[in-house]
């Protein structure tokens, strides 16, 4: 069996530095390359063979890790909050970082952070992409009410966005002065478009051959849409990957963590540790679930009068992972079953 050769990249956006080393810890090469495609191929092919790598999980992982995978006999991310060793080391640089990466990988330390598959990766960039589009049509709607308040204009708050109320307010109102009408209609114009482009981006999802089918069956949970459905498909990725409900619960920020002492257990607020696209967008299913589900609204009372609204609506979000757990691994339909309030797996 030929020995095995371990690999520790430190990512940086135009430089990787990297340590190669046996199975004994001896350092075969190291140094820095391009972050480029062609001086990782010019590099990979000086490498001895069979090798495995780690890197650090960065914004510019990705593209790294596709272009070597096929190459590598194991390629691992791992976990960035999990490396503090590397930062809290009294001497750091980019070679030591090197080093320390493949040390844990070499040992079999390496706090491994999951990846997920280049086309969840890809479809998650253009979900991510849309909610960027809502946050700049929500900055531009606040703007055009900013502008009609700076000027004294009165408006109804309600119908503001409405073509044509929007129309009218212009023509007929005296307060508006051509400087200001340019400037209203320039935000209009922005928030149509964005909303177009918002529109299209969510439609090529729900269409999208490879999402169809799951989509379909998380949206037979209740307070479920489309935008919830496609947010736990592409966040998640593979549900099998949380043995039980209650890790789920805790990558979507819905719970604080634990500090234990002896006979003390004391919990934290929300834990920052946490999938923030999938928390804001459970929490926001969770306001509205009441309304559409007896059984989450049984709930949402109940917590209510133990607590505060907010602890109601995390025990409503809490409840909907489990849904969505449940359905995704199951791979069928919600369903409650008629004796209790346990969905029928």
């Amino acid at each position: 069996m030929e020995p095995m050769y371990y690999i520790g990249l430190d990512v940086h956006k135009r430089k990787i530095s990297y340590c190669v080393k046996d199975g004994s810890g001896r350092i075969h090469a190291e140094g820095s390359i391009s972050a480029t495609r062609l001086d990782l191929d010019h590099w990979m092919k000086r490498l001895p063979q069979p090798w495995s790598a780690a890197m650090e999980a960065t914004m510019f992982t990705g593209w790294i890790y596709d272009h070597l995978k096929p190459h590598a006999a194991v390629l691992k991310v791992a976990h960035p909050l999990m490396l503090r060793a590397i930062a809290a080391a009294k001497k750091k640089n980019d070679r030591i970082d090197a080093g320390k990466i493949c040390d844990c990988l070499r040992c079999d330390f390496l706090p491994e952070s999951y990846m997920a598959s280049t086309a969840i990766r890809e479809r998650r960039r253009t979900l991510r992409y849309r909610n960027l589009l809502v946050r700049q049509m929500v900055q531009m709607k606040i703007k055009t009410s900013a502008l009609l308040m700076e000027a004294g204009v009165s408006y109804n708050k309600q119908r503001l966005h409405k073509a044509g109320y929007f129309r009218e307010l212009l023509a007929s109102n005296p307060d508006i002065d051509e400087g200001l009408s340019s400037l209203l209609r320039l935000c209009r114009e922005t928030v149509v478009r964005l909303g177009k482009t918002e529109s299209a981006l969510v439609r090529s999802l729900e269409r999208d051959s490879s999402l169809t089918e799951r989509v379909e069956r998380l949206m037979t949970i209740p307070a479920v849409g489309p935008i919830t459905a496609l947010t736990w498909a592409l966040e998640v990725g593979d549900v099998q990957r949380f043995s039980s409900i209650k890790k789920a619960v805790s990558y979507c920020g819905l719970c604080g963590a634990e500090k234990s002492s002896g006979n003390t257990v004391q919990r934290t607020p929300l834990s920052k540790q946490r999938n923030k696209h999938l928390q804001t967008t459970l929490i926001e299913a969770a306001k509205m679930a009441p309304r559409n589900s007896p059984e989450l609204a049984m709930l949402y009372d109940k917590e209510k009068q133990k607590g505060n609204a907010n602890r109601a609506t995390l025990a409503v979000a809490r409840k909907l992972v489990a849904y969505l757990v449940a359905v995704d691994r199951g791979q069928r339909n919600f369903q409650i079953a008629e004796t209790s309030s346990h969905i029928a797996a």
